[in-house]
C-alpha cells in the first residue's frame, strides 16, 4: 500500500506520471512525423525538458554528487536556451509571413 505522505512513494508516483506524460507526448510527436514527414525541433526540446524535469523530481539529493547535479542543471539550461531561440525564430518567421500576406 502506498502512503501518500511518504516522500519516496510520492516521488515514485509522480515520476511514473511524468513518464506517462513523456511517452504520450512522444507518441503524439511520432504520429505527427508520420503525417507530415517533419520533426519539429521545439517538440523534441520540450520532450527533453520534460524528461529532465522528471529526473530532477525523482532525484535523491543525498545520493547525487554535486558534479552530477551541476551537469544536469547545465543541460537543462542549454535546452531551455535552445528552446527559447527556436521559439523566437519561429515567431519572427510568423511575423514576416503576416507582413507579406
Amino acid at each position: 500500500m502506498l502512503d501518500p505522505l511518504d516522500h519516496g512513494d510520492f516521488q515514485a508516483v509522480l515520476g511514473d506520471i511524468l513518464t506517462l506524460l513523456i511517452a504520450l507526448e512522444f507518441n503524439h510527436t511520432l504520429q505527427y512525423v508520420v503525417k507530415q514527414s517533419i520533426i519539429q525541433t521545439k517538440v523534441v526540446l520540450l520532450i527533453a525538458l520534460l524528461a529532465l524535469a522528471r529526473k530532477f523530481i525523482i532525484l535523491d539529493l543525498h545520493e547525487v554528487s554535486p558534479g552530477h547535479l551541476l551537469g544536469l542543471a547545465a543541460v537543462t539550461l542549454a535546452l531551455g536556451i535552445a528552446y527559447r531561440l527556436s521559439r523566437e525564430r519561429n515567431d519572427r518567421a510568423a511575423d514576416a509571413a503576416e507582413g507579406q500576406g
